[in-house]
């Protein structure tokens, strides 16, 4: 059972293997991303409910833009179906949606209907739940290195006041916490160019389920483990 006193503040989840599932089942991969969808609706649920503050999801990277042209049209269709069926329960819920990466070059109708989220949500004060769209964390960092440049050769700042917290305050994530615990479904053990930064010092959880079948009893099983480590951030 998960401690509440020793929840991780964030947390962030590379879900993985909606593809593979679906392959199993011998069904289409949009079937095992849709089934994703729902999975994901579910543990945004048991977040909220056992009190986590931050949650961020992978949902899109920079690279699944090399996916076929059927594929990630049917990702960003059930993105809108997403938001146009889960928005209004969010919001009910305190939840407060915020997205990391560039999400203006996804298709207009996601993108208006992610702007719609953003506003609808904005003054909620629960669970912040972070989707991370169009998001590479190296292509992060350097977007945050060339403001920080900008502002060297506008005279704005000099180069020794460059320190970690500069940078981290360039990112995405700008003002959250970094994660305490990174889960990843679907059986690797790889980053994948998520919160390289922000990931400095976080707890791993590797899951073999694939991300459709990542109920919430499994996501509080990787709680449980998290909670059985000893974190020393290199004290010792």
């Amino acid at each position: 059972m998960t401690d509440p006193n020793r929840m991780p503040v964030h947390i962030g989840i590379v879900m993985d293997g909606n593809g593979r599932w679906a392959r199993a089942k011998g069904l289409p991969r949009l079937s095992g991303h849709n089934a994703g969808m729902l999975a994901m609706k579910e543990i945004v649920k048991r977040a909220s409910a056992l009190g986590v503050k931050y949650l961020t999801v992978y949902a899109f990277s920079t690279e699944n833009w090399k996916r076929s042209i059927e594929e990630v049209s049917g990702i960003f269709n059930l993105l809108v179906v997403y938001v146009d069926r889960e928005l209004s329960e969010l919001h009910a819920n305190n939840v407060r949606v915020r997205i990391l990466g560039d999400y203006e070059e996804l298709p207009a109708n996601a993108v208006e209907r992610l702007n719609r989220s953003l506003k609808i949500t904005a003054d909620n004060s629960g669970l912040q739940f972070n989707i991370a769209l169009n998001y590479g964390s190296r292509g992060e960092i350097a977007r945050g290195l060339r403001a920080v440049a900008a502002d060297v050769l506008a005279g704005r700042l000099a180069p020794s006041e460059i320190d970690e917290a500069l940078i981290a305050d360039r990112l995405y994530t700008a003002g959250m916490p970094d994660p305490d615990l990174i889960i990843r479904t679907g059986g690797e053990r790889r980053l994948s160019n998520f919160l390289l930064w922000q990931s400095a010092y976080s707890e791993f959880v590797f899951s073999d389920v694939h991300w459709p079948d990542f109920t919430p009893r499994e996501f509080e099983k990787s709680i449980e483990e998290y909670q059985g480590r000893e974190r020393r951030f290199g004290g010792r």
